[in-house]
This record gives structure tokens, C-alpha cells and sequence, in this order.
């Protein structure tokens, strides 16, 4: 049976981030859909103070909904989790698994902006977050990033010099009102496969310590330590489908078979 991949991306940016990794996919008979959510990428020029969360969540569904196999994979990156989370929930029955590709865990109640208040280390990039969230232009609008604030904030370990030129042509504006909106899901995300993918250079997470975490008993990840939850590690910065799209395309095939480390806890 085909796989087929709903590629979801982060603050930013669009489909067109997933190319080389979409290639490596359907190369291998899988079958690949890119989102772009409204107001990010070419879908900029629909952006507006209206854009919110339950947008991009839809725009989610929509293309799930419009997928005629029984099932997808959804890989949620970055900010692309809170979506993907949402529009999980909403259509549990049409997700094999959820890959939450160096991604935060959404919480019910939370938005990414809560999420990063409350659990982001101390530092420049969690500094940059939060100013340009309550300084975006009229209230709702965050200017795309340059090529010097990527550099500086944007973990670009292993990022070739030509995939940066592309990334600092085509970032584009994004509409502050998904990441201030507080997500809301139920229990069945977390009954879903799941896979976690984590980039270790100049990351803070990894599997040791998410072993750590679920030994100390907190109740949030409990479920990460079943055996329908598996685990990678990347050696690389924080945009593994331009610093390593050969090793990340590798990973998407091997946790939708179910592969992957799983916790020892």
C-alpha cells in the first residue's frame, strides 16, 4: 500500500520548504502533499488580522479531507505541530501517525506563544519570539526574518550556503494570530502513532532527556513511553530538509513503517 505524507511547515514559510524531501519521497513510491497555510509562503497575499490558529487547523483538514487514501502520515514542523495537532484531533481516524518533526508537544489550553513563555530556555531566540509577537506591524503582522536574523537566531547547522540563499528569498510575513491562539485538543492525539524526530546540534531535547522526563512521572508525556511512540535523532541544526533532506527522507519512510527507538523508561 502507498504511503502518503501531509507535510506541514513552520512559521515562515510554505511548501516549497519540503522540495527536496518531497522528491526523496515519492522517489520511493510515496506519495507526498506539501501544505502551505494561509497568509505564509504564496498564499501570503491572504493574510490579515483574522488569520488565527482554527485557520491554519483547517487548512490542515481540508487537504486531508481532500486525500483519497485512507490514511496519512502527518508531519508537523516547528509552529507546523499546532496545526497538525489540531487538525489531528479533528480527523483521528484519517491520521496513521503523527510526526512531530523538532517540534514542541501542543498542550490543550496552551498556544505556541505560552509554550515558549513558559518552557523555552532563557536566550536570544526566546527573547526575538516573544518582542516580535507583541510588536508585530498594526497588531497582527510579523515581518519576515532577514538572512542576518536567520543566521543569528535560526539553528542553521548544516544549511549549505545555496539552501540559505533560497530560504532568505522566499521566508515571508507571518500573521501573529496562530501563535497567539490557545490550541485545543482532546485525548485522542494523544492515542495516536506517534513519532518524535529530534535535531541535536544546538537543540535542547533529545531522547535521554525525554526518557528523564517521563521517568520523573510528568503527567504530559506519559503516553510518549507506550509502544506505538517511537524515536530519531538528527545530528544537525534545526532545518534538517535543507541541511540533511537525504537522512530526514530516510526517517519519514522508517517511522511510517512503525521503526524507531523506542523508550526504555
Amino acid at each position: 500500500m502507498t504511503t502518503t505524507f501531509v507535510l506541514v511547515s513552520g512559521g515562515y514559510t510554505g511548501g516549497w520548504l519540503w522540495r527536496d524531501v518531497a522528491a526523496g519521497l515519492r522517489a520511493a513510491g510515496a506519495e507526498v502533499h506539501a501544505a502551505t497555510l494561509t497568509g505564509l509562503g504564496d498564499r501570503r497575499h491572504l493574510a490579515g488580522p483574522e488569520v488565527d490558529l482554527e485557520t491554519h487547523i483547517e487548512d490542515v483538514v481540508q487537504l486531508i479531507d481532500h486525500i483519497d487514501a485512507p490514511e496519512v502520515v502527518l508531519v508537523g514542523y516547528c509552529y507546523g505541530i499546532y496545526p497538525s495537532a489540531g487538525a489531528a484531533d479533528r480527523r483521528a481516524d484519517r491520521v496513521g501517525r503523527l510526526v512531530h518533526l523538532d517540534s514542541p508537544l501542543p498542550q490543550d489550553g496552551l498556544s505556541m506563544i505560552d509554550q515558549v513563555r513558559e518552557q523555552m530556555p532563557e536566550g536570544p531566540a526566546r527573547d526575538r519570539t516573544l518582542r516580535q509577537q507583541e510588536q508585530a506591524e498594526g497588531g497582527w503582522r510579523i515581518p519576515a526574518p532577514t538572512r542576518a536574523e536567520l543566521q543569528a537566531y535560526g539553528n542553521l547547522a548544516g544549511v549549505p550556503d545555496e539552501a540559505l540563499d533560497r530560504l532568505a528569498r522566499l521566508v515571508s510575513p507571518a500573521p501573529a494570530g496562530p501563535y497567539a491562539q490557545r490550541l485545543r485538543i482532546s485525548g485522542a492525539v494523544a492515542e495516536l502513532a506517534t513519532t518524535g524526530i529530534f535535531c541535536t546540534t544546538g537543540g535542547t531535547t533529545d531522547i535521554a532527556a525525554l526518557e528523564a522526563l517521563v521517568a520523573s512521572g510528568l503527567p504530559l508525556v506519559q503516553h510518549l513511553a507506550g509502544p506505538r511512540a517511537t524515536f530519531f535523532e538528527l545530528a544537525t541544526g534545526h532545518w534538517p530538509m535543507l541541511s540533511t533532506p537525504g537522512e530526514l527522507t530516510d526517517v519519514l519512510l522508517r517511522a511510517a513503517a512503525g521503526e524507531g527507538q523506542r523508550l526504555t523508561v
